[in-house]
């Protein structure tokens, strides 16, 4: 692909800027919006099965809107199937608006030739049509989940309705305990929305396009890792999808950028908060490494003896900056700082308001730190943290 000249240069600074404020990091949140407007504004909010403050959904409209109620999150995603579960970045929430943007993904899965589960013969149509008589049904429901208590060893129902999910045949309309409540798509998707009729091309240059939007600015390969698109299937649409071509001081490669984004200058309120490593803002590492400086990984499937900043370390987002760690914990009343990393003795402030804004949502009334990096800074943190709850 011969990339078109840049429209604009951007300093690495005013690229910082536009992506925070695309992720809803800088400026007023739409509070009237709420999480449903969070969700539509990022285009995908990533699904997974670790809670220690919160699951990971949660945690993402809370970093932008502060302490929004956790039923008020689920209401907002579940209800009036006002969203759809399915693989973008990876299990994600999805606004319902966007499904028939995803008919080329179930076309593939329906194509596939290969999948790790065997299907049972006769068992996928048992399963739509106790779907169609007595759904929405969890996998249990319907006949069980698993054959043992390994977690890859699916029943013959789990593998069909989870083939039906990526069908399209069925859709997730919600999480009870975190289990799948799976409904047949022509009852729970609007009837407007419920078809295939776009082909691929429009699919992903509309899924580009909403990439674009909600990074900001960004390489290639974000874009393309944005909704898990191959960077050929970006190369075809991406001077069709709106996004516009820019440079962007020390990237050293071509970037694009959502032209609404460059007319007005990134201005307002910076967020102050903890992060969940499957926040969309960080959860690309090159991406993250290249705006704020900042190298992170998930340790959770690390070996213990091995991690540095712990179990589910959750960056420290201030002043538009990563300042630091904190791998959280809960016990009762008590939110533990279990391993807390700061960036110098600048960043305690913050760390001490993300900590206790997080400890009054997640309603514990005291926080208790224990190990911090930098030992010389403990008990400054300390200090200011009894100082902010107070």
């Amino acid at each position: 692909m011969t990339t078109p000249r840049p429209t604009a240069e951007l300093s690495a600074d005013e690229a910082r800027r536009l992506a925070l404020r695309a992720q809803g990091f800088l400026g007023a949140p739409d509070r009237r919006s709420g999480v449903r407007g969070i969700l539509r504004h990022l285009g995908a909010i990533q699904l997974d099965t670790i809670s220690v403050l919160a699951r990971s959904h949660e945690l993402v409209p809370y970093a932008r809107l502060g302490a929004v109620g956790r039923k008020t999150v689920e209401n907002a995603y579940w209800k009036d199937t006002h969203a759809f579960e399915y693989w973008s970045h990876a299990a994600c929430i999805l606004p319902i608006e966007e499904w028939p943007h995803f008919a080329f993904r179930r076309r593939a899965y329906r194509n596939r030739p290969h999948w790790n589960h065997d299907l049972p013969d006769g068992v996928y149509d048992q399963v739509i049509k106790q779907l169609r008589s007595e759904g929405p049904l969890t996998a249990t429901e319907l006949g069980g989940a698993k054959k043992t208590n390994d977690w890859w060893d699916w029943s013959g129902t789990k593998v069909a309705v989870e083939r039906a999910l990526m069908y399209g045949e069925v859709v997730c309309v919600e999480r009870r305990g975190w289990k799948r409540l799976y409904d047949l798509a022509e009852r729970a998707v609007p009837q407007p929305l419920l078809h295939d009729e776009l082909d691929d091309t429009e699919c992903v240059r509309r899924l580009v396009g909403l990439a674009g939007r909600s990074l900001g600015v960004g390489t290639r390969a974000d874009i393309a890792d944005y909704h898990r698109l191959k960077g050929e299937q970006v190369d075809a649409v991406i001077a069709d999808s709106g996004l516009v071509p820019v440079t962007v001081e020390g990237w050293g490669k071509p970037a694009w950028a959502d032209p609404a984004a460059l007319e007005t200058p990134p201005r307002g309120r910076h967020r102050t908060t903890l992060l969940s490593p499957f926040d969309s803002l960080i959860w690309e590492r090159a991406r993250t490494e290249r705006i704020f400086g900042f190298t992170h990984r998930l340790e959770a499937y690390v070996p213990k003896p091995k991690r540095v900043y712990g179990y589910f370390a959750m960056p420290v987002l201030a002043g538009g900056r990563l300042v630091g760690r904190v791998d959280p914990a809960r016990e009762g009343s008590t939110l533990v700082a279990k391993q807390v990393t700061l960036d110098g003795p600048k960043a305690v402030p913050a760390v001490a308001q993300a900590l206790a804004e997080a400890a009054t949502w997640v309603d514990c009334t005291d926080v208790r730190v224990e190990r911090v990096d930098s030992p010389d800074l403990r008990e400054p943190l300390v200090r200011e943290l009894a100082r902010t709850i107070a």
